[in-house]
Formats: structure tokens, sequence, C-alpha cells
């Protein structure tokens, strides 16, 4: 049977960011008191910004809380372009400082020689209990763009990371894989932006992810998702 897709609707990302800190606090909350910790797999960009912030002042037991990314773009950790320094700048701070962050840049010069680093950093972590993404106008999510040529093998593959070069985005990427981002509890969709809604609308009426990558998960059967959407 199809896990049923929720879509809620907010009128802009603060008070969309609030909600969404408050569940997910939950979440970890509950996971930290059923097995004593909780993982949780972050996207960066700009979208969750506030919800980081937000998120990071949740009175959780966070030195219980492991974190990671869905994606990461190949470059230096103090770029800002870098989802490593989003993260320690906006979420690992106030009562967040405490959570263990597992960032998946290595030394390796290229994201695809850094494959095999990255999956080995991600073997130890079970089934997260969230993970959060985004979605960009063209429908990719995490770093599975479909104008790259590792599309379908990031959606198919079992590998937990793979590299990846979008055609019509910047720098080489590394990225957690379908399998392994569906390897969840939960998984929730931050999406920000008016003219990102008729891409979302789209993937929502039916499955096609040879287009729109987001629609491999709205419509797979094994884990719950819900849709938080803002238009401002």
């Amino acid at each position: 049977m199809k896990k049923e897709q929720k879509l809620d609707t907010f009128t802009n990302n603060e008070q969309l960011s609030e909600t969404l800190s408050v569940e997910i606090a939950a979440i970890l909350a509950q996971a930290i008191e059923q097995r004593g910790h909780a993982y949780l797999a972050v996207s960066g960009g700009r979208t969750p910004r506030a919800l980081f912030e937000k998120l990071s002042r949740q009175d959780i037991d966070w030195h219980r809380v492991t974190i990671t990314l869905a994606d990461e773009r190949w470059v230096w950790p103090d770029s800002d372009d870098s989802n490593d320094k989003l993260v320690k700048t906006t979420l690992l701070k106030n009562k967040a400082a405490q959570a263990q962050f597992i960032s998946l840049l290595t030394n390796h010069t290229t994201a695809r020689s850094a494959e095999a680093a990255v999956a080995e950093k991600l073997a130890g972590l079970p089934t997260f209990d969230a993970v959060i993404l985004g979605m960009g106008d063209d429908g990719h999510t995490a770093s599975l763009f479909p104008c790259s040529q590792q599309f379908s093998e990031g959606l198919d593959t079992s590998a937990a990371a793979i590299a990846v070069m979008p055609e019509t985005a910047p720098y080489e990427r590394i990225s957690l894989t379908a399998s392994r981002l569906l390897n969840s509890s939960k998984i929730f969709f931050h999406i920000n932006g008016e003219s990102k809604l008729p891409v979302l609308q789209s993937a929502l009426a039916q499955a096609q992810p040879g287009k729109l990558p987001i629609s491999a998960f709205l419509h797979q059967t094994e884990v719950p998702v819900s849709v938080y959407y803002a238009a401002a």
C-alpha cells in the first residue's frame, strides 16, 4: 500500500520553519527516549537557514543526536557555498551545539575519488529518524539532478553515496543516494518559493522520476513523506 503524502501549506517560510522545527525536535526526542540516540540528515542551500536557527533552540538532549548532510558541494569547508559551513553556522549552535556532526567532506581532490571514503563515514549510521530534503526548480532533491549523467544511478544503486556532476549547477557534488535517504523513519520536504509550486504540483500528481527526481521519493511505498510548502 502506498504511503500517504501529507502536504502542509504555510503563509511564509518563517511560519513553516517554526512548525517544522517543533515537529523535527519531537521526532528526535522520541528516538532518544526509545533507543538513546537520534539520527538526522539535512540538506543545505538557502531554504533551511531559518529552520536550522529555530531547530538549534529546541530543548532536547542534543548530545544524543547525530547530524549529517544529504549532499554536499565539493568546495572548501569555509566556502560560503559549503553545506558543511551552513550547518555549522546555523544549526550546530545554541542548544544544538552539543550535537555530533558527520561531514561529507574529505581530503580527496574530487567527489568521485571520495565516494568510498564517504560511504565508509556513513556505514556506521543506522536508519535515520528523519531526513529533511529540499527541491530545486528542476525537481532535483539532495544532489540528484535530472541533468546529470549520474541521476539514474543515484536512484537505483544500493551504494550509500554517489559523486554527481550536474550540467546546470555549479560544482561537483557528493550526494546520498535514494536508497540511503529512504533508509529513514520519516522524510520531510521543505520547499519555499512560488516558482517551485508548479513543479511540486506536477510531481505530486504523477510519478515521473525520469523528469523530476523528487517524484521517486513522493511516490515510493516504504517511508512516510510530509511536504511543507511556503510561497514566500
